[in-house]
């Protein structure tokens, strides 16, 4: 059996909105990789980039689960002396984009192509954005969060 390989034709890079309320971080996080990896396809495959873009709306809110709220989200500017660290709690206040963007960072590969497939995610605090003209489908994750219900 040969390995299928798709042409630069096959590629194709579709819209997609997805919903952030009231849905675990976690969980939005997996299907969001997964939509900009191009997983969902049946063009796939992992040398190719045929991921999608996805745009994430109601960033504000996300269900975070256990202790999060007091757990910190470190990043590293690559400077001496450039490590920070903001609490969860703090960031969902001032920046919940930066929560979802180092999650879905989290569970992509660590190779070249994951920048590129990253730099296809919008997160958007409230609900409107302005990629209407791109006509997005929506992408509806079903399981929320046992606390919401």
């Amino acid at each position: 059996m040969k390995t299928f390989t798709p042409k630069p034709a096959d590629l194709t890079h579709d819209w997609y909105v997805v919903d952030a309320t009231d849905v675990v971080l976690g969980r939005l996080a997996t299907q969001v990789a997964d939509l900009l990896r191009g997983k969902n396809k049946p063009t796939y495959a992992p040398h190719a980039d045929s991921g999608n873009f996805v745009i994430v709306i109601n960033a504000d809110k996300i269900a975070l689960t256990g202790n999060k709220m007091g757990k910190e989200l470190y990043s590293h500017s690559g400077r001496p002396g450039g490590l920070r660290r903001d609490s969860y709690a703090e960031l969902l206040e001032k920046k919940p984009e930066r929560i979802i963007k180092a999650a879905v960072k989290g569970m992509l590969p660590k190779n070249k192509l994951a920048k590129v497939q990253l730099d296809r995610l919008r997160v958007f605090r409230g609900a409107e954005h302005p990629h209407t003209a791109q006509q997005p489908q929506v992408f509806e994750i079903a399981q929320i969060s046992q606390q919401a219900k």
